[in-house]
């Protein structure tokens, strides 16, 4: 049985999803400070914080749990900024005790929620594994040293763990059914669906003075639902064996923000109210990713990798559940 802390966030909740679909049993825990309940219905699923670590250690011993997917976390890079103490207490401090009680229970494989964020300003693109390391924000750091602390438990403890590293993260289950619920949500596809259906006010796109052909910035769109694919095949791959590694997860092409609004708009058959304003501190002109390493020893290919599915999809879950899950 495999844990899958966060499990009723955007991303975990997809990929419950995958693993039920494989067969999989599983256990959820969530805080629900950002995870819905009716994300995952039909699953256990405890409700408790990973700062609790006697809630925790019940976790371990009452259900026979073998493996562990771990994407509870806050990510919100601003925020991040203004407080990193929540980032530094609830990517880390959180994260350890999850470490300290799989140890406790004899549990030693993780797959782990990563980012790109990891990375701060590229040096060259696509990027790579090796890329150089340097966050420019508490979020990406928090990140960067959990993976750290996996590479000391691997030496010190046998823990074996795979380090997942999203590029940006969109769309929707196929079915509809399930999809991104943000309060506040800070993501540029369901900002201008939600902006284009009258629920959201309209975008301000920050810069349009970039090294890049519109002169917005350009990012990597992953669908959810191939992440999730990534996660069963991570867990897998442990199960067979295999050694700790980190994969960067990407399409292995960017989309500018106005091309965004574009593929919105013409998904919808709605106008994106938008507006130009200054650049954000902070914003690399470009973040683009290689997931060759993930093709070459996953076996991981992105199946919804246009960006043009991407929008339908999200379109779908966001026209169907207007105001999210409570719809």
């Amino acid at each position: 049985m495999l844990l899958i802390t966060g499990g009723l966030g955007y991303v975990g909740s997809h990929a419950v999803r995958r693993l039920q679909e494989a067969g999989r049993d599983v256990v959820l825990l969530d805080n629900l400070v950002y995870g819905h309940r009716e994300a995952a219905l039909g699953v256990p699923c405890v409700i408790a914080d990973l700062k609790d670590r006697e809630a925790l250690r019940g976790v371990f011993r009452d259900y026979p749990i073998d493996g562990v997917m771990h994407f509870a976390a806050f990510a919100a890079v601003g925020e991040s900024v203004a407080n990193p103490q929540k980032y530094f207490d609830n990517n880390v401090r959180a994260g350890l005790n999850l470490l300290d009680c799989m140890l406790e229970a004899g549990v030693k494989r993780l797959v782990f929620s990563s980012t790109c964020a990891i990375f701060g300003e590229p040096e060259r693109l696509p990027l790579e594994e090796e890329h150089p390391k340097n966050p420019t924000n508490p979020y990406g750091e928090s990140k960067l040293f959990f993976e750290k602390v996996l590479k000391w438990y691997d030496t010190a403890y046998g823990l074996k763990s795979v380090s997942l590293r999203y590029f940006n993260a969109a769309g929707a289950h196929p079915s509809g059914d399930i999809g991104e619920d943000h309060d506040p949500e800070h993501h540029l596809i369901p900002l201008a669906i939600g902006a284009a259906a009258g629920h959201r006010p309209g975008l301000t796109v920050f810069g349009d003075d970039y090294d890049t052909p519109d002169g917005t910035c350009i990012r990597d769109y992953i669908h959810v639902s191939d992440l999730a694919d990534a996660h069963l095949l991570a867990i897998e791959r442990l199960e067979a064996g295999g050694s700790s590694e980190a994969y960067n997860l990407g399409n292995g092409n960017g989309s500018s923000v106005l091309e965004v609004i574009r593929t919105v708009e013409s998904v919808t058959g709605l106008k994106v109210p938008w507006k130009m304003g200054p650049r954000r501190p902070g914003d690399p002109a470009r973040l683009v990713g290689s997931s060759e390493k993930a093709i070459r020893e996953l076996g991981w290919r992105p199946q919804l990798n246009t960006l043009e599915t991407i929008v339908e999809t999200a379109w779908r879950w966001h026209r169907d559940h207007p105001r999210g899950y409570n719809s």
